[in-house]
């Protein structure tokens, strides 16, 4: 495949694998630099699960000091914070912006569009896409290369083989499949010798046994201001303790609470078969206060109204009480209150990786230059979730895809020079 500039000079042509954020950043960032773009992707449309995880507002970023921000990505921060440094959430904020999308900070510090929506965005960005001179290329599946070195695609009319001067592959990491991200790369790159850390869920909900009577009963139901504290120091995190709510599932938990300490969960399980949490009901009461509102004569009422009469309790956080402590303790006023406080929680699996919001593990930054450029494959860059790192939802991973694209695009300008 060849084009030509305005002076009728052969330019060079970057295929970009992969349509989602970091891939459409790329190709971006390319077409700036005088370079022709074709993003190849398998789906009908680019930007599948960026659309989806807008459905329920587009969370882009966030607005917290840069310091906390970075903090965010654990044990890959040394790595992704050169990516941040040239794309910072500010500087995302002013790129949407330049699409003609204003923006606003939530209440929780979350930035979103002023219309919550992530379509709107997206047909703004692949029209100035379009004007730059990106060429999108739908239903194109990555097979690999050729004995000959090109790239190899399964198209509607049948296999292709495609001639670039460099590749950007944005493949996306192991979650939700039937919008793209299959993570069918893996032994692609596996029988070049790349190394790959294994795919985890991440951002995942987990696996408890209920009991028929509790998961028919309250399955679908929120628990709202509750607070989670979970050691982890065996997995080389520290203690911690957050507010917020969840979901109860019938096979579990899920939510943004649970979201925000999975890895560290999903890790314990790895490392010992299961993890145990600690959930406080009332969270914004002290202990003392709760002892002594259960330890108030109850006359002839049940403990059920005696919860809800004394501290508000009922629906699901008296249910989750009746299914987690023994009849005798729950009989018992100084147990009971204590169990409120910090009723004790085992979660058995982690969720299914299809189920999961984003993945873990994937091509390791050791086997890249600082471009992010694989050192194996000279001219092949990677970037988004098919790296190896992981960040909670608030808009971490959205940015982080961002700046790493962006990244790739300027590697490959610099490669090419």
């Amino acid at each position: 495949m060849t084009s030509l500039n305005n002076s009728g000079m052969q330019r060079k042509t970057v295929a970009i694998i992969g349509g989602g954020p970091a891939g459409l950043m790329a190709a971006e960032a390319l077409a700036a630099g005088g370079v022709q773009a074709d993003v190849y992707d398998a789906m009908p449309s680019v930007g599948r699960k960026f659309l989806l995880a807008g459905k329920g507002g587009m969370n882009l970023t966030h607005s917290e000091p840069y310091d906390a921000f970075l903090s965010r990505y654990g044990s890959r921060t040394p790595q992704i914070a050169p990516l941040l440094a040239e794309f910072t959430p500010e500087a995302l904020r002013e790129w949407v912006h330049g699409l003609g999308i204003d923006t606003f900070v939530g209440s929780s510090g979350r930035v979103f569009p002023t219309d919550m929506k992530a379509a709107p965005l997206l047909r703004a960005w692949l029209h100035r896409l379009r004007q730059t001179g990106v060429r999108l290329h739908m239903r194109h599946r990555w097979l690999g290369w050729t004995e000959a070195g090109t790239l190899c695609f399964d198209t509607p009319q049948g296999q292709q083989t495609v001639n670039a001067d460099a590749v950007v592959l944005a493949l996306g990491g192991g979650s939700w499949a039937r919008l793209g991200s299959d993570a069918r790369w893996v032994p692609l790159l596996s029988q070049r010798e790349i190394a790959i850390a294994p795919l985890q869920p991440s951002n995942c909900g987990f696996e408890i046994g209920w009991s028929e009577y509790f998961r028919s009963r309250f399955a679908g139901d929120h628990l709202k201001s509750v607070a989670i504290t979970v050691e982890l120091e065996d997995v080389g995190l520290p203690a911690s303790r957050k507010q917020g709510e969840f979901v109860i599932t019938a096979e579990g938990i899920e939510g943004s609470l649970i979201y925000a300490l999975s890895a560290g969960l999903r890790d314990r399980i790895s490392a010992s078969g299961k993890a145990m949490i600690q959930l406080d009901l009332l969270p914004d009461w002290p202990l003392q206060r709760v002892i002594d509102e259960v330890t108030r004569p109850r006359g002839a009422r049940s403990w059920s109204s005696h919860l809800q009469s004394r501290l508000g309790l009922k629906g699901v956080k008296t249910g989750l009480l009746r299914e987690l402590v023994a009849a005798a303790d729950f009989a018992d006023p100084l147990l009971l209150a204590h169990a409120i406080k910090a009723l004790p929680l085992t979660l058995l699996a982690a969720r299914p990786i299809d189920e999961a919001i984003s993945s873990a593990g994937g091509v390791t930054f050791e086997g890249m230059d600082r471009q992010l450029m694989l050192k194996a494959l000279p001219g092949v860059f990677c970037a988004g979730e098919m790296l190896d790192w992981e960040a909670p939802t608030g808009g971490y991973l959205l940015t982080a895809c961002l700046a790493s694209g962006r990244a790739a695009g300027n590697g490959v300008l610099n490669w090419l020079r």
